[in-house]
């Protein structure tokens, strides 16, 4: 569905905000669906006295992440390098690294790219070592490094496991680790207005900021080098949206071609390694890695997907919504700016009204509603037949409501539409007294439309019917027998709170 104009005009507040109160010089954003740019907006000074816009050039820091990670998985998908490689192939002076024990696994390239390498968090540091070389790196890597945990066992996130997964493109590729992923991803998406430079940039680029107590000092741009596999690509709203929805495009039933595989970009939007609720102690969802993105859970919308970047001078963060396809892209010239913050709630507002509006149409004509992660063909069957047992319940709960109706009949119409342990869990005439009596408490018209519905997975639906003095909640999960018969099954009331 296309935003109305209002949530757009919440989304545009919400970072016209951040100007206003002085987080950062410039704030621009970008609300992409899967056909393109829905709508865009920019505030404050770019540095040429205009706002900034779609096609304004920010650094876009870490969510380069995800460019270097399906770079990788071009190059796997030739056979070129596997994921269980030990990062010692690629590069050698990491076999001079002592282990944190003496049957610690050397790296690979699968635990490097899901964040399990076990080296520590190294944002302050690794943000400013872009431009250094090979040879640096390896000095880098003779003299040792310390881990906080063995490697492939926890999660902690490690910009030098990145910096090393460039080393193994570069060497995959036979080409420099810029001209790989310019050659095998940039260049075939047309994502032209992406570069690891400000000298190869067509549009205005922005200079960074970082704040000191009360006014702007810029920062230096840094070259590419050995660590840009971590951050270092410049990029637009417009391109970063067409990357996010290049991704995105993997879960629907048209994937667009390109240079990476539906199969692979699915892979990569996967959740690989839970995030512990430590290291986000803000996120609102359990949150997980996947091959250069994060993943999130969302109880109604389903998964989310995200990265944010943060160099000296910037902070871009990109999200979207696996199961519609609606996302957000934003970009600001601040240091430490976290324009996450206003994107993730530019995102929940979009969804919402999503959500609702499909919760409305759903309920109107008891038809399941489209979900773009739910697009392949048995995926699809299954939440037809979803919706073909709450008829089939719903059918179930009126004969069960009528007097006339003996229990032994009312058993056989349950036994019709459910699985054999439902009456072993709890027999049929407790059941039908429950959910009579549930029905009545609430004063809920069986008759009545579903006033909403919400679905965790293609098997699993839970929708609330009216009541005078509340609403019935029921809830049904299908066994995974091709039939579609209900395995569990319950009817629960809700009274208006008073």
């Amino acid at each position: 569905m296309t935003p109305s104009t209002e949530v757009l005009a919440e989304v545009d507040a919400l970072f016209a905000a951040r100007v206003a109160d002085g987080v950062a010089p410039s704030s621009v954003w970008g609300v992409f669906d899967l056909h393109g740019l829905v709508a865009t907006g920019g505030h404050g000074d770019r540095g040429d006295g205009r706002a900034p816009d779609a096609d304004t050039v920010y650094r876009i820091a870490s969510c380069t992440k995800s460019v270097t990670a399906a770079t990788l998985l071009t190059l796997v998908a030739e056979g070129r390098v596997s994921l269980d490689d030990p990062i010692t192939t690629a590069v050698p002076a990491f076999a001079e690294v002592v282990l944190p024990s003496a049957d610690a696994p050397v790296p690979t390239l699968r635990m490097l790219l899901t964040m399990s390498g076990g080296l520590p968090t190294d944002d302050p540091w690794a943000d400013r070592q872009e431009s250094i070389d090979d040879d640096t790196f390896d000095a880098v890597l003779r003299a040792g490094l310390l881990f906080d945990s063995v490697p492939g066992t926890r999660f902690a996130y490690s910009n030098t496991g990145y910096a090393l997964l460039g080393r193994a493109v570069a060497r995959g590729a036979g080409v420099p680790y810029t001209e790989a992923v310019t050659e095998r991803v940039l260049g075939p998406l047309g994502l032209t207005d992406t570069v690891f430079s400000a000298a190869e940039a067509r549009g205005y680029v922005v200079t960074g900021q970082r704040d000191d107590d009360g006014s702007w000092t810029p920062q230096p741009m840094t070259g590419p080098g050995t660590f840009s596999p971590i951050g270092g690509l410049f990029s637009t709203v417009r391109d970063l949206a067409r990357w996010a929805r290049f991704l995105a495009s993997a879960s629907t039933t048209a994937p667009e071609d390109g240079p990476v595989s539906p199969a692979d970009r699915r892979g990569m939007q996967q959740a690989m390694r839970i995030v512990p609720p430590s290291v986000v102690p803000t996120a609102t969802r359990p949150t997980a890695y996947g091959f250069g993105l994060f993943v999130e859970q969302d109880d109604r919308a389903g998964e989310i997907v995200s990265h944010s970047g943060g160099y000296p001078g910037f902070s871009a963060h990109v999200r979207w919504s696996a199961e519609h396809g609606l996302g957000v892209v934003a970009f600001e010239n601040a240091t430490q700016a976290k324009v996450s913050v206003p994107a993730e709630r530019a995102l929940d507002l979009l969804l919402t009204e999503a959500l609702d509006t499909r919760a409305t149409a759903t309920s109107a004509t008891g038809a399941p509603a489209t979900r773009v992660s739910d697009s392949a063909p048995g995926v699809r069957r299954t939440a037809e037949a979803t919706h073909t047992a709450r008829q089939a319940v719903t059918t179930l709960l009126r004969a069960w409501a009528d007097p006339a109706v003996d229990d032994d009949t009312a058993a056989d119409l349950g036994a019709a539409v459910c699985t054999p342990n439902v009456p072993l869990d709890r027999p049929w005439v407790a059941r039908r007294r429950a959910s009579v009596e549930g029905a009545q408490a609430v004063g809920a018209d069986l008759a009545a439309a579903p006033v909403d519905e919400q679905s965790s997975v293609p098997s699993h639906l839970r929708w609330w019917i009216p009541g005078s003095a509340g609403r019935l909640r029921v809830e049904i999960r299908l066994a995974p027998l091709a039939p579609g018969r209900v395995q569990t099954l319950t009817v629960t009331p809700e009274h208006a709170e008073h």
